[in-house]
């Protein structure tokens, strides 16, 4: 029976908030094409407001979503009367799935999102596209979210999926998870995607909140998927435990006060000791295979300060270490800034400033200006410490994260008052 009481707009917007990729990954193999997909999915949710302010929601809202979807692309296929092909799909769909009225479910398949993933990895599309494609379709970003992930404009990026999806329908790209014999070839690919899907979700690109655990939660069910299907692959495995030990901190990433809260601030009582077990364990078994990749060498780090007692115990050598192999095998600017701040910390701020003059490519990036003041902050140059804090201000888009460098940037100002006074 539908659920009259309930408000439609709200259910269809936490469906479409928390649960995109089930849904357009069922579509899109319903109707084989990416573009088409989104269209008629969209359609389907415009009709779903009209429709349940009218008669309620029914018992299960995405298998109607679905089944709408499903039929608007019918109804699109039969109007082009040219492409007998159509028609033909328009029947094997109609086969495919029940009308709206009669569905009661949406089985959950749990390859179905996986498979959309290999699909967009397909190594006919460029890496870039690869991961940008799989983050708009599986993960439901934006392209200025896609393109802040990537440090790119916002038209590059779109120009890259209208490319994608381009290519996938004319090269046929089948939608599929490759045989055994081909998995090496894409392994890679999947891995990156699910965890800037993850880092999208653990510190999110812009606006109020400094997470979106939807997304952090995705990524992880999907890794966990990856694991239980290629339980012999290291590197699956430490992306695993990496997202893991950055989950277990969640709870104390933000103040009472809504105040993003750093690491040696972070009360430690709230990490969830169990996500830090299975990590650990995970880390330990990826570990065996002897063949040390850059996830499992960030799961390493992140291992270090989760199992760290207190922040002062925190092996911050071991880290700095880690953080140098990590740059031999991916030399980019990001490692190369996050190793900036490990050796930082492991040997001192000059230290760290010599290593970050040697960063390129990150201008617009706030956390390469934020760690450049933090660093000349601790070395008691305040006037440039208060310009680098200002230019990250001029590149930071998330709201907490905002408010976190407004706060460093006046007590900056704070001290250099004191000291122009004294």
């Amino acid at each position: 029976m539908p659920h009259i009481t309930s408000n439609p707009a709200q259910v269809l917007e936490k469906l479409l908030r928390d649960d995109p990729g089930r849904l357009l990954s069922v579509v899109i193999r319903a109707v084989g094409d990416f573009d088409l997909a989104e269209e008629v999915l969209q359609e389907a949710a415009a009709s779903a407001l009209k429709a349940w302010a009218e008669k309620g929601v029914p018992e299960n809202p995405a298998g109607w979503l679905v089944a709408t979807a499903r039929n608007r692309a019918i109804d699109r296929f039969r109007k082009s009367v040219r492409e007998r092909t159509k028609l033909e799909e328009a029947a094997h769909l109609s086969e495919t799935f029940a009308a709206p009225q009669e569905i009661e479910d949406v089985p959950e398949i749990p390859d179905e999102r996986l498979r959309l993933i290999f699909t967009c990895c397909h190594p006919a599309l460029a890496a870039d596209a690869q991961i940008a494609l799989t983050l708009r379709t599986l993960g439901g970003l934006t392209t200025p979210e896609i393109a802040h992930a990537f440090l790119v404009p916002e038209p590059t990026m779109g120009q890259r999926l209208v490319r994608a999806k381009a290519k996938i329908k004319k090269a046929q790209i089948p939608y599929e998870i490759p045989s055994a014999d081909k998995l090496g070839e894409r392994i890679g690919g999947v891995i990156t995607v699910l965890y800037l899907i993850f880092n999208e979700g653990y510190i999110a690109a812009a606006g109020k909140d400094l997470m979106r655990l939807s997304l952090t939660g995705e990524a992880i069910r999907l890794a966990r998927l990856l694991v239980d299907q290629l339980p012999a692959e290291p590197e699956a495995k430490g992306l695993l435990a990496l997202m893991l030990f950055h989950e277990a901190r969640n709870k104390s990433r933000v103040g009472p006060d809504g105040a993003l809260l750093l690491l040696d601030e972070q009360d430690r009582s709230l990490w969830d000791r169990s996500l830090i077990v299975e990590a650990n364990k995970l880390l330990e078994q990826a570990i065996e295979a002897q063949n040390a990749g850059p996830f499992q060498l960030q799961a390493a780090i992140a291992g270090l300060h989760a199992n760290a007692p207190t922040p002062q115990l925190t092996d911050w050598r071991r880290i700095s270490d880690c953080y140098d192999h990590l740059h031999e095998l991916t030399p980019t600017s990001v490692v190369a800034l996050n190793r900036v701040a490990a050796h930082a910390m492991a040997r001192g701020p000059e230290a760290g400033l010599m290593l970050l003059d040697a960063v390129e490519g990150l201008d617009h990036y706030h956390l390469y200006h934020s760690t450049r003041g933090d660093l000349l902050r601790r070395t008691a140059r305040l006037e440039e410490a208060k310009a680098a804090y200002e230019a990250a201000l001029d590149c930071v888009t998330n709201d907490i994260e905002r408010a976190f460098l407004e706060r460093r940037l006046a007590n900056v100002v704070a001290h250099l008052g004191k000291s122009g006074n004294s």
